[in-house]
């Protein structure tokens, strides 16, 4: 019976797209970047370059000086402030917080495996006030590996000496987190908000934090 439950951080427990919104607006507002005509424009620009978090903030600025014709900042300002400032606007999804600490004290052993840079990804995570439950955190800029590479998950196993079928993984991401993890012999667990998004190799789907356990109840019980 899995009693390990390991979790993606960026749009499965942080709600990155709200996050992200909401620090771009403080970011273009503190600094008064552009216009407040052009705020919007602005925002929807970061929010496309970003590319759902895959294209790093460098390259991101750098566009976004040129396009908005921005002469007061320099990339490597507005960088620093990213990496610095963006853990403030951090939330969860709703129900994360009880989800986790009730599956803590129920005995679960947590742990983190998230792809990113580091220590970015971590002040990140512990903006989220769940480091106390987790019993790992790993980042895979920090440990040379990344998803969907088996062997970030393997190292994970390592790390709470266990093997990767009494481990179940939970992710928003199809080819990283759930083919990663499956393909390093763990189950799988999907999870996206919207209900219409679903992945066809997981195996269990939710799409709020109120159905998790019910997902990992399942699991367990196909196991047995």
């Amino acid at each position: 019976m899995p009693n390990i439950i390991l979790f993606d951080l960026d749009q499965t427990l942080l709600d990155r797209n709200t996050s992200l919104i909401k620090f771009v607006e403080w970011q273009v507002n503190f600094f008064q970047l552009v216009s407040q005509q052009n705020k919007q424009n602005f925002i929807a620009r970061f929010i496309e370059l970003d590319n759902n978090g895959n294209v790093w903030k460098d390259l991101v600025y750098s566009q976004l000086i040129e396009e908005f014709s921005i002469q007061a900042f320099s990339v490597d300002f507005l960088l620093e402030s990213y990496v610095n400032d963006f853990n403030k606007f951090c939330s969860s999804f709703e129900r994360v917080p009880e989800a986790i600490k009730n599956l803590y004290n129920k005995g679960y052993k947590l742990g983190l495996v998230s792809n990113g840079k580091s220590p970015f990804q971590e002040n990140n995570f512990y903006a989220l006030g769940l480091k106390e439950f987790f019993s790992t955190i790993i980042v895979s800029e920090a440990v040379g590996m990344r998803k969907p590479d088996r062997q970030i998950f393997e190292y994970a196993c390592r790390e709470l000496g266990c093997t990767p079928n009494e481990c179940i993984f939970v992710g928003d991401n199809p080819k990283a987190d759930i083919e990663g993890a499956n393909k390093a012999g763990m189950k799988t667990i999907f999870f996206h908000p919207d209900p219409s998004i679903c992945s066809t190799v997981a195996d269990e789907k939710i799409h709020h934090y109120d159905q998790l356990e019910t997902a990992i109840n399942t699991l367990d019980n196909f196991i047995l």
